[in-house]
């Protein structure tokens, strides 16, 4: 079967995934480029940051996409997100600038806790004080400047650090979906153009690739999240929120298993 509709089957089930969960679809993107780019034999030292930089670069299309759906249905927290974006903008930049020179070992252990604690928090329906309210400007940009980094240096669009924030902080479960769906695209823009950035000098990296975001495989998924985005969000507004937190606590689960075997 031709390359091509690996890429795009991976991206149909991403963006059904942003769309519902908010989650930009990086979880499921960058375990499969690195199968699909290891089966192409792509250089050793070129695979993981291909598979994140072309990750993040699915993710501008799929977030506005999400976000567009979400925002019809009148889910996204736009205060929030302006108060979020520079600190966003910045830690993403600053996490680039680090992907090509630290060893991200640690910092996927810490991840790993980080969503296994989430997620435990959904399943067991631990609940914030009533009194529990976003933080003003400065606490939000320092929280966006978290968002940013862990989620470039993860190829993930921010909803596993977001979400359980907001969530925290008293903001409904869909609100915090559809304001995650738009904390997606600084993310993805910010990490796309530093991954780009920072491959533009390797050498012998594979054809049609742009730094590190591969070309062929963004242009494939990209489409395909495109179109599953809006089903995505659409179904996200129509199942109960109980059920939203236990597909999330599920993901989040998968994630902190995925990166804990990385990890080892």
């Amino acid at each position: 079967m031709d390359i091509l509709v690996f890429y795009s089957l991976a991206g149909l089930v991403a963006g059904f995934l942003a769309g519902l969960l908010g989650i930009g679809g990086g979880l499921v993107l960058v375990p499969v480029l690195v199968v699909l780019f290891t089966m192409q034999g792509f250089p050793d030292y070129a695979i993981m940051p291909l598979a994140l930089g072309t990750s993040l670069a699915t993710i501008i299309f799929t977030s506005v996409s999400s976000m567009c759906a979400h925002h019809a249905k009148g889910a996204v927290d736009w205060g929030t997100l302006r108060r979020m974006a520079p600190g966003i903008v910045a830690g993403a930049l600053a996490s680039t600038a680090l992907a090509a020179h630290l060893s991200p070992s640690g910092l996927k252990l810490l991840f790993a806790v980080y969503a296994g604690l989430a997620a435990t928090q959904l399943i067991c329906n631990v609940q914030p004080p009533a009194s529990r309210q976003l933080p003003g400007p400065t606490g939000l940009m320092a929280a966006g400047s978290l968002v940013g980094g862990i989620s470039v240096l993860a190829g993930v669009g921010g909803a596993v650090t977001s979400i359980p924030f907001l969530l925290w902080c008293n903001v409904s479960a869909r609100t915090a979906i559809g304001t995650a769906s738009a904390i997606a695209l600084p993310v993805a823009v910010a990490g796309t153009l530093g991954y780009i950035a920072i491959g533009w000098s390797v050498e012998n990296l594979p054809r049609f690739s742009l730094g590190f975001v591969h070309l062929p495989a963004f242009a494939a998924i990209a489409v395909a999240t495109v179109l599953t985005a809006p089903l995505g969000a659409r179904a996200s507004h129509r199942l109960p929120v109980p059920i939203l937190k236990r597909v999330l606590a599920a993901v989040l689960y998968a994630i902190t298993l995925r990166t804990f075997l990385a990890w080892a």
